[in-house]
């Protein structure tokens, strides 16, 4: 029996969303929420709660640093493309700015060792400078923790690799996020600063309740990090792209390569880790690949579940009250315990590989026997009866 990928959710999957979302607007003291459930490709499900000013499906909130993993995927095309390599240093391009001496894959990984923030105002709330202010404002920075040893989260780091993508290309950053990610995609949606209905940044007073809002500045050279607005329908869009890839993008090989763990924290007891510009946190089938955003008076999450085909965008304009990875995984949960994710149907092989065939059956790690089976078109390796690696020729 085959299923209808673009059929919505049933209205009781659909209530129940609805539900998990009003919770959370209401537990986090929130203007409003909206949100979004993406299955195989498709928007299935989309709802709001509180004062959205619009069509929840496309209303416009900042989705802050969000705004990283596209960032991340221009990086990569121009790795796919053989212009740059993921160890090369990003002096190699920036070669008159002191602090770009860490590579290419560092920074995406959010272990180079580089400080968090840069030096000067509050960049999130603050007009924003060139690229040319920012170096020399930053010129003496020599990072806080040595290359490589451990993650440490930073948005300057960032604002350094939206600068490599603009000299490589000869545009500004956002002409290329516009014409190589959002055109193809047609994210149409999605803009560098708020167009047509959005919703306005506010903070809440911790004892009154009242609003207080919160400023959209245009954050110049630090805006590779963290500019972006954009709506539920076109992130929904962007998550069936980080499930498929997209031949005008980039390919589903190498945006896999990006979810592969480059650094985590010990103190999060590895319950997440960074891959190449996208975060990763312990859930669902496994693994969530996304990110999280923040900026001032936003809160906003993009995460997809890459073996049960389903995906989650989330917003709230609010400075805090909503959190954001747990939100994609209590609504993903919810989908999967109301409609349970149909796994594709066993058939037998139609080819087994000679290099794997040679590999099939039983061997033993001591006295453990490993189990090694083709399926479709993985050679899977079961240790008591559980999957312990699947490999492709």
């Amino acid at each position: 029996m085959s299923r209808q990928t673009s059929d919505p959710v049933a209205p009781v999957t659909a209530r129940r969303l609805q539900a998990k979302i009003a919770q959370a607007q209401v537990a986090g003291r929130m203007p409003s929420i909206v949100a979004g459930v993406v299955r195989d490709g498709s928007l299935v499900w989309s709802g709001g709660h509180g004062d959205v000013p619009g069509d929840p499906e496309d209303t416009q909130y900042k989705i802050g640093s969000i705004t990283k993993t596209f960032t991340a995927v221009l990086i990569l095309q121009l790795v796919q493309e053989g212009s740059l390599g993921l160890n090369d240093p990003a002096s190699t391009v920036l070669e008159d700015v002191g602090y770009a001496d860490r590579t290419i894959r560092s920074l995406l990984a959010h272990n180079s060792g580089m400080q968090a923030e840069p030096n000067g105002s509050w960049w999130e709330r603050s007009p924003g400078l060139t690229f040319d202010e920012l170096s020399t404002a930053n010129a003496d920075s020599t990072g806080v923790l040595p290359r490589g040893q451990q993650f440490h989260y930073s948005n300057l780091a960032f604002a350094l690799l939206g600068e490599v993508v603009a000299r490589l290309r000869d545009a500004t950053w956002w002409e290329c996020v516009q014409t190589r990610i959002l055109d193809p995609l047609g994210m149409r949606r999605t803009s560098y600063q708020f167009d047509g209905a959005h919703a306005e940044g506010t903070s809440i007073h911790p004892y009154s309740g009242e609003l207080i809002a919160e400023p959209h500045p245009d954050t110049g050279a630090m805006a590779p990090a963290g500019q972006l607005w954009s709506t539920v329908g076109d992130l929904a869009k962007y998550c069936a792209f980080l499930l498929d890839g997209h031949p005008e993008i980039l390919p589903k090989e190498r945006l896999e390569e990006a979810y592969i763990p480059q650094s985590a924290a010990l103190p999060s007891a590895l319950e997440s880790a960074q891959g190449l510009g996208f975060q990763m946190h312990r859930a669902g089938s496994g693994v969530l690949v996304g990110h999280t955003g923040s900026m001032p008076g936003f809160v906003a999450s993009c995460f997809i579940d890459r073996l049960r085909r389903t995906g989650i965008v989330a917003f709230a304009n609010a400075m805090t009250g909503l959190p954001a990875s747990g939100i994609a995984t209590t609504l993903l949960e919810e989908l999967e315990a109301s409609e349970p994710t149909i796994p594709e149907a066993w058939r037998p092989s139609a080819s087994v590989p000679d290099m794997a065939r040679e590999v099939l059956g039983v061997w033993h790690w001591g006295p453990t026997p490993m189990v090694f089976a083709w399926e479709a078109d993985q050679l899977v390796v079961r240790r008591n009866g559980v999957v312990g690696y699947r490999y492709r020729v």
